[in-house]
């Protein structure tokens, strides 16, 4: 986090650590605030890089399973970069800034995919770089979220992953009632300020549990190489183009896809009590006669107490079977908010 911003955000009444917002005075009550009202959050937790050079577009192309082509300035999208094997590394939001592009991830691996990244640049004409710094990210969520943003923007965007710029704050729909702000320091200040009033500041771990509501799946150091983009439900996200060219891991996916029966997939589960779950966390079920069943993705505390995970599990276990932690708490699978084909 930028220093400059943390100074702010403490001033703020934020209870920071590791460069994250824990919280604004009660997480319990903040969780319960996000779930019914309009809030107003730090994305700290996520870092940019900066993919630029004449031929970024191309080298973006070559290494993600999405069309970087789409991407523009009304359109973002989620992208995965693969292992050789199919197995994600990362999961990327990514927007164009200029002739740039700008891909968030979260902090915690990004600078191991900085160096991944650029060890495939050779003599390519990029350059991929940390542009964390450069910007803060704001998240926006609730029912009054779209009708604050109004009193900024003249134009919000109207379609899920559309972008507007507009006066140097880049606007990202996430949803019917999500939306991302990305911008410079100083424009950060002036936007928290004046949506502070009617949004309420929360911690990221209430940005986190938005997400894992939404079903939206994000990498981190325990899950690197451990799932293939269909199991983490990015084909139904719109992740996956099965009609570009070729990636890294291209044919595990598309076989997958045309020729496959996928035997795992990610669904949203509630485990109540107070032992937080982690990601990477095997789970298991009476099926599978002692060996796992699946692995949490993502964890999340809930607004009614106990988490929500994203969690990565075979399809017959789901069907019938009782799932369970490694010490015994019982899953909870609760609907996603899309479809799964």
């Amino acid at each position: 986090m930028n220093q400059d911003w943390q100074t702010f955000l403490s001033s703020q009444h934020a209870h920071i650590n590791d460069g994250v917002v824990a919280h604004f005075g009660d997480q319990s009550a903040e969780l319960k605030h996000t779930a019914s009202s309009t809030v107003l959050c730090d994305l700290s937790q996520y870092g940019l890089l900066r993919a630029s050079g004449e031929e970024a577009q191309g080298f973006l192309q070559n290494l993600l399973s999405n069309d970087i082509r789409f991407v523009d300035a009304a359109h973002a999208q989620l992208s995965s970069f693969n292992t050789a094997k199919g197995r994600m590394l990362a999961v990327f939001t990514i927007w164009g800034d200029s002739e740039d592009y700008l891909l968030q991830l979260p902090s915690s691996i990004l600078e191991a995919l900085r160096k991944k990244l650029s060890m495939y640049v050779l003599r390519t004409k990029v350059k991929i770089s940390d542009a964390s710094n450069e910007y803060v990210s704001l998240g926006l969520s609730g029912k009054d979220a779209a009708t604050l943003l109004s009193r900024i923007s003249p134009e919000l965007p109207q379609e899920v992953m559309g972008c507007v710029n507009h006066a140097g704050v880049h606007i990202l729909k996430l949803d019917a009632t999500r939306f991302q702000l990305t911008t410079s320091l100083d424009q950060a200040q002036t936007l928290w300020n004046v949506l502070s009033k009617d949004a309420r500041p929360v911690g990221s771990v209430c940005w986190d549990s938005l997400n894992v509501r939404a079903g939206i799946p994000s990498i981190v150091p325990k899950t690197q190489e451990e799932f293939v983009p269909q199991m983490a439900n990015l084909d139904a996200l719109g992740g996956i183009n099965f009609k570009k060219g070729c990636y890294p891991g291209q044919e595990i996916v598309a076989r997958m896809h045309y020729l496959g029966k996928l035997k795992r997939r990610m669904y949203l589960a509630h485990l109540d009590g107070s032992e937080a779950p982690q990601p990477g966390d095997e789970l298991f079920s009476d099926d599978m006669e002692g060996q796992a069943s699946g692995m949490i993705a993502n964890v999340a505390p809930s607004s009614e107490g106990g988490y929500d995970i994203l969690a990565v599990l075979q399809t017959t276990s789901v069907e019938g079977y009782k799932l369970r932690t490694a010490n015994n708490t019982e899953l909870n699978i609760l609907p996603l908010p899309y479809t799964l084909a």
